[in-house]
């Protein structure tokens, strides 16, 4: 589905799930990006990044308004494939696969403590490592190091928490140099699975008012992008309605 020139994939969380699950069993080694109105906007500000979306092997309807737009362009079978319920149904299929779990991301020692919390929640869950980034650009070997340390681990899957845009930019970075077959960028799903930040009620999800809830806990962080991407959102989904479409280089 083209929204605004982003190539949002027409589907509902079980075949995200099961699109996932193919490629590991596959060997194809793909990413996917969790996006809303914010991944959307930033696209338009930059290029590069849209083409990074485009480019996955699913990028996934995170918000309401991605849901909306699709049910305006005919896909009436798509839901909300929101991050931190997407990473949990993976999770929940990889215990039973046998398929291991690499984290990267989050503040320091959010990973690890994630891990933990993962493991005591889903009975088999294999977290084969965690590592939390500096805030500052990693340097050529350290990003080599990083590297080496996911391969080693042998992990089916990569979690990715920088928040966007910094995880879509890592994960198509990093795609041809990791030998798992996923990248998930499900940000504030580290928190949130951690423990460290509360997650909007369902029936504020569900009317496309998580970013109302996310507002008024984290003003200061998160008032410029609100007040920046959602009216101009509107605006130009007005003039540019949504529309079933295969975008070149992206999901179809």
């Amino acid at each position: 589905m083209d929204v605004l020139g982003i190539g949002i994939s027409a589907v509902a969380p079980h075949s995200a799930v099961e699109e996932i699950a193919r490629w590991i069993e596959t060997g194809e080694r793909s990413y996917v990006c969790v996006t809303g109105v914010h991944g959307v906007m930033e696209c338009q500000r930059d290029p590069a990044l849209r083409r990074i979306h485009n480019a996955s092997g699913l990028t996934v309807p995170d918000g309401m308004p991605m849901v909306w737009a699709g049910h305006r362009a005919g896909a009436t079978w798509m839901r909300r494939v929101y991050g931190p319920e997407l990473m949990l149904a993976v999770l929940e299929h990889a215990a039973e696969k046998g398929w291991s779990s690499f984290l990267y991301g989050g503040a320091e020692g959010v990973s690890e403590l994630l891990g933990e919390r993962l493991v005591g929640r889903i009975p088999g869950l294999k977290i084969v490592g965690a590592y939390s980034p500096p805030y500052r650009p990693l340097t050529a070997q350290e990003s080599d190091a990083v590297v080496a340390t996911i391969n080693a681990s042998g992990a089916d899957l990569v979690w990715v928490g920088l928040s966007t845009p910094k995880q879509e930019r890592w994960m198509a970075e990093h795609r041809d140099r990791l030998m798992a077959p996923a990248l998930l960028g499900v940000g504030a799903a580290f928190d949130f699975h951690a423990g460290l930040k509360p997650q909007a009620p369902g029936w504020l999800q569900q009317r496309g008012l998580e970013w109302a809830y996310r507002l008024a806990k984290e003003p200061r962080r998160l008032w410029r992008r609100y007040l920046r991407n959602n009216p101009s959102y509107l605006a130009r989904i007005a003039l540019r309605p949504p529309r079933m479409a295969t975008i070149e280089g992206g999901p179809s």
